[in-house]
């Protein structure tokens, strides 16, 4: 028995490595779901070993586990992309502020050649 929970616990923790392994092929949302289905079938495992349901606790933990990491993840992600949005509008402005540096500058010059 003691055996099958390292077994599990072990396997677990594999499946833990990989998904934080693969930060360019899943998204955030996905690796946040993944890494709850998981942790949601331990701790439903771990449950049901001690009532006497090990599979149904299992099966369970993954569901609320998985509905409980997409919630988060999508939440990681959804502020993700606004600080992207926002770098992106800082990037353009910046751009703009230079671009009018270099027009007054050359105002300057004309207006002193003059």
């Amino acid at each position: 028995m003691r055996g099958r929970r390292n077994a599990k616990v072990g396997a677990a923790l594999a499946a833990l490595l990989m998904i934080g392994g693969c930060d360019q092929q899943f998204s955030t949302t996905q690796k946040a779901t993944g890494v709850g289905t998981v942790l949601g079938a331990g701790s439903g495992a771990l449950i049901g070993s001690a009532v006497g349901h090990p599979v149904v606790g299992t099966l369970v933990g993954a569901g609320i586990g998985g509905a409980g990491g997409y919630a988060v993840g999508r939440g990681l992600q959804s502020n993700e992309d606004a600080q992207a949005q926002t770098q992106a509008q800082v990037s353009s402005q910046q751009r703009e502020i230079e671009s009018q540096r270099r027009q007054i500058q050359e105002l300057q010059n004309n207006q002193n050649e003059e």
